[in-house]
């Protein structure tokens, strides 16, 4: 299996935004979230992956085929400095879940990115947190802080956010 982890090309924006209506689909049994009268969940913060410096957009391909993104930026919740980077979004397409894929992206984007990162995850998901909390002990083992009841990740419940450095 060829995992590779691709930066998005500014001409690749429609295929990366119905990616994302695909992760929001899968996102809105967590958020209650509902499409607008386009049929659609937009992202706000799509075109600034082209804009902002500290902003990367990356498809994740498998044997050539999609099989879903990672977005990193700088914003943050906890940590206030513009230092530490965050993934903002992560989705593998169900067919390419519970196969490794997810965690391999993982360690490799944080990797590519060495530095203070800020990872965030939604409390009514049991599975992210008990993914991303795995990768980031495999990472850097138990030097990382855990955040509880984080405010402002989520319209309608508390966050829950992971501190650590890579670097």
């Amino acid at each position: 299996m060829d995992i590779e982890i691709v930066k998005v090309k500014v001409e690749e924006r429609e295929i990366l935004a119905r990616l994302i209506e695909l992760y929001e689909y899968d996102f809105s049994e967590f958020e209650n979230s509902d499409v607008n009268s386009l049929g659609l969940y937009g992202y706000t913060y799509l075109d600034f992956y082209w804009t902002e410096e500290r902003r990367f957009p990356y498809f994740i391909k498998v044997d050539g085929n999609l099989a879903g993104f990672v977005l990193v930026c700088d914003y943050c919740y906890v940590s206030k400095d513009k230092d530490t980077l965050n993934i903002g979004e992560f989705f593998v397409m169900k067919k390419y879940r519970r196969s490794g894929i997810g965690k391999y992206v993982a360690k490799k984007v944080f990797k590519m990115h060495p530095s203070k990162w800020e990872l965030t995850v939604h409390p009514n998901n049991p599975t992210s947190q008990i993914f991303w909390e795995s990768v980031i002990q495999e990472i850097v083992g138990a030097d990382f802080m855990k955040y509880l009841d984080v405010e402002d990740v989520y319209d309608d419940v508390l966050g829950t956010a992971y501190t650590f450095r890579t670097d």
